[in-house]
């Protein structure tokens, strides 16, 4: 974006990202445990808003073709004839579970805090708030492979741009690679997405 406004209209353009250290690991509680039971066994987490620019479709497809690892998709599925019919399409999936929105900020912590894999599909909008606070959490990240994720991300996530490359990489990643993954991130979001250094950059701008 800065690169396009100074090619359009020949001005410089100051980056602010965005915080992340608001967020904080909550354990998964017996209630939210009886709830949900199935995250008591290994899972991937995404919340969303359930959008085509957010590859909804694309992550589907791929845990459709990879059922050895549960996926946990939260998001407004009725809101568009879009998530109604992903929501029809793979609902049947034993390893897919579709939630609907949760507004409860203690219980999205917990079901981000404790998964196995992040999948962050996010195509557009810049610094991504939920991308961020998933560093923070140290949480090894599947990212779609676009500038606005590679910049955030400094290139040390693990990138996907479809379905294939996708469950391809479900399919190979080890334990290993995802543990130097999420430390990798984890010290990313320290030095760069913290309140702090964002309150700063904003007051020296100004």
């Amino acid at each position: 974006i800065q690169e396009y406004v100074l090619a359009e209209y020949g001005k410089k353009a100051k980056l602010i990202a965005y915080g992340a250290d608001h967020t904080c690991k909550e354990a998964l509680s017996i209630a939210v445990q009886n709830q949900f039971p199935f995250l008591t066994e290994k899972y991937a987490f995404k919340v969303c808003r359930i959008e085509p620019e957010n590859n909804v479709h694309t992550i589907l497809e791929a845990f459709s073709e990879y059922p050895l690892l549960k996926i946990v998709l939260v998001g407004n599925w009725y809101n568009s004839d879009y998530g109604k019919q992903l929501k029809l399409e793979f609902n049947t999936y034993e390893n897919i579970y579709l939630l609907e929105p949760i507004y409860n900020q203690n219980i999205l912590n917990q079901l981000r805090s404790n998964c196995y894999l992040y999948i962050h599909g996010h195509s557009a909008g810049g610094t991504n708030p939920s991308l961020v606070e998933a560093m923070y959490l140290e949480l090894p990240i599947l990212a779609y492979d676009v500038p606005y994720n590679l910049e955030t991300t400094h290139q040390k996530a693990l990138y996907f741009n479809d379905s294939k490359t996708l469950t391809s990489l479900l399919k190979s990643v080890q334990d290993h690679d995802l543990v130097k993954t999420s430390k990798a991130l984890k010290a990313i979001a320290d030095e760069f997405y913290t309140w702090d250094i964002i309150t700063k950059q904003y007051a020296s701008l100004f």
